[in-house]
C-alpha cells in the first residue's frame, strides 16, 4: 500500500465524492463549454482558459467556436485568422499551437481528439493538464488533472505543505488526484467539480470555508493553515515599462506594423511603438527609419502582460517619410477587426477612435 492510499481512506474518499458531487450538482455555473461533451468544445475552452478569467473566456469561446465549430474549420483556417479572434486574449502561443495541433488531429487522427494520454500529450500545446480535462470531460476517462484550482483544493485537504513546485510535493498531489478519480463512476464530474470548488469556494487568498460541502474532512481548515496552502514559490517582481504608441491616419487608413515571427507577441500587429527607459527613448529600430511628428496626446493607458505593468501614452501622429519598411504597412480601417491585434493596440485604436473595434 502506497503512502497516498494509506492516507486516502475508502471512507473518506466516498465522503469527499459524496460531498462534492452532491454540491457541484447544486451549483456548478452555466458555462458554454459545459453545454456540450464534445471534445473539440471542451478542447478549446481548456486552451483558453488557462491562465485567463471565466468572465473573459466566454465571449471569445463563443465567437471562436462561431467561426471554426470543428476541428478541421480550424485546420483550414490561415493562423492570421485564428490570431485576429485571439486577439486580447494574451498568450498567443496558446492560439498557434491550436491551430498547429487542429492539423494534426485532422492529418494523423481522422479528425477526432485522441483518446490515448500519450497521443494527446504528443499534440502542440496539449501538457498534462489539458489531454487530463478533454479526456475525462469528453469521453468520461478516469484521467486525472491537475491545474491551480485543483492544486490548491487537494493542498488544503490533505495538508500537503511542501513548495508545490518542487519534485516531492507535485508527485503527492498527483497520486491524490489519481486516486480520487479512480473508479469514481463519473470523472466528467468529479474533476469539473474539483475545479469549480476551487474557482468558487476555495479562493486563494480568502477560501469561503462555511460554503465548502467537505469542511469537515479537511485537514488543512481542521489545522487552522488552510490560508497558507499551498506553499506556492515567491512571485518575482514586477517590471515597470513605458512605451510611447503613434497612431498614424490617412485617407481612412492606419499604419501597422507588424511584430517578428519569433518572441513574444509573434506575428501580430501593433501600432509604431517605442519603449522608453531610464529616461531616454529607445528609438525604433535602426532600419525603421520613420519620421513621427506628434500631433497631441490623446491619452495614457495601462496594460498588464504577466508581470510587465506597462504604461503607455498615446499621441496622435502624422508620417514625415514615403519609404517603409517590409514590416509596415497601411491598412485600411475596415480591415482592422480581421487583423491579429496586439492588446494594447486595441486599446489605444479605442481610444483614437473613439470606439471599440
Amino acid at each position: 500500500m502506497t503512502e497516498v492510499q494509506e492516507r486516502v481512506s475508502d471512507e473518506r474518499r466516498a465522503a469527499l465524492r459524496a460531498g462534492l458531487l452532491s454540491w457541484y450538482a447544486r451549483h456548478k455555473r452555466d458555462l458554454p463549454w459545459r453545454r456540450s461533451e464534445d471534445p473539440y468544445s471542451v478542447w478549446i475552452s481548456e486552451s483558453m482558459l488557462q491562465q485567463t478569467r471565466v468572465e473573459t473566456v466566454i465571449p471569445y469561446f463563443m465567437r471562436f467556436m462561431k467561426r471554426f465549430p470543428t476541428v478541421a474549420a480550424l485546420a483550414d483556417a490561415e493562423v492570421d485568422d485564428v490570431l485576429a479572434l485571439w486577439s486580447g486574449l494574451g498568450y498567443y502561443s496558446r492560439a498557434r499551437r491550436l491551430h498547429a495541433a487542429a492539423a494534426l488531429i485532422v492529418e494523423r487522427h481522422g479528425g477526432e481528439f485522441p483518446r490515448r494520454r500519450q497521443e494527446a500529450e504528443a499534440l502542440p500545446g496539449v501538457g498534462a493538464y489539458t489531454a487530463g480535462a478533454v479526456l475525462s470531460i469528453a469521453y468520461g476517462l478516469e484521467e486525472p488533472l491537475m491545474d491551480g484550482n485543483v492544486q490548491r483544493v487537494l493542498a488544503r485537504w490533505f495538508r500537503v505543505e511542501g513548495l508545490v513546485t518542487r519534485a516531492a510535493a507535485r508527485r503527492e498531489l498527483e497520486e491524490l488526484a489519481a486516486n480520487l478519480v479512480d473508479g469514481v463512476g463519473d470523472p466528467a464530474s468529479w474533476n469539473q467539480a474539483l475545479m469549480e470548488l476551487g474557482a468558487t469556494v476555495c479562493s486563494p487568498r480568502e477560501p469561503r470555508c462555511g460554503g465548502c460541502p467537505v469542511e469537515a474532512l479537511c485537514e488543512g481548515r481542521a489545522a487552522g493553515v488552510e490560508r497558507a496552502l499551498p506553499v506556492l514559490p515567491a512571485r518575482p517582481a514586477p517590471v515597470d515599462v513605458e512605451l510611447e504608441l503613434f497612431l498614424v491616419e490617412e485617407a481612412g487608413r492606419v499604419l501597422l506594423r507588424r511584430r517578428g515571427a519569433e518572441g513574444r507577441m509573434a506575428g501580430l500587429w501593433e501600432l509604431p511603438t517605442r519603449e522608453l527607459a531610464s529616461g531616454e527613448a529607445r528609438l525604433f529600430p535602426a532600419e525603421v527609419e520613420l519620421s513621427l511628428l506628434a500631433r497631441g496626446e490623446l491619452g495614457e493607458l495601462r496594460h498588464t502582460i504577466t508581470r510587465h505593468k506597462i504604461t503607455a501614452r498615446v499621441y496622435r501622429a502624422a508620417l514625415g517619410e514615403d519609404g517603409l519598411p517590409p514590416e509596415w504597412a497601411w491598412v485600411g480601417v475596415e480591415e482592422l477587426k480581421g487583423l491579429g491585434l496586439t492588446g494594447m493596440t486595441k486599446k489605444a485604436l479605442t481610444l483614437g477612435r473613439g470606439r471599440s473595434l
